[in-house]
């Protein structure tokens, strides 16, 4: 079975990866060294977090198994293991593409279609 981890982009960042096959991290990952990942179980407290407020946000669905350096599991935020991935993100491990919900009361929505069978 295919693993999943998952990254939120801003709209400039996904248009930039988009343009070069690769998506190199935002300014948070270039200072921590790293390129921030989620599990679908964290992606709302990520979002709380790390976005609150913001809109025009794309979530990358990546497979774990196509990533050449692979993800490293490090003990970040209340003491959870967080995929870390310590290299460029190729676009060709992205198996979907969703935009992020936005209610008027600036709230995000993750798509429904996110679970797998």
């Amino acid at each position: 079975m295919t693993a999943f981890v998952y990254k939120i982009l801003r709209g400039p960042e996904w248009e930039a990866a988009r343009t070069r096959g690769a998506f190199s991290g935002s300014a948070d990952d270039a200072r921590d060294g790293f390129i921030h990942l989620s599990t679908l179980d964290q992606l709302d407290a990520t979002l709380r977090g790390h976005f609150a407020g913001e809109d025009g946000l794309i979530l990358l669905e990546v497979r774990t198994d196509a990533l050449p350096s692979g993800v490293q599991w490090e003990v970040s935020r209340g003491g959870a293991l967080f995929p870390h991935l310590y290299a460029d993100l190729p676009l060709h491990a992205v198996d979907r593409v969703f935009t992020i919900g936005f209610t008027k009361s600036g709230m995000h929505v993750l798509p429904p279609e996110l679970s797998h069978p």
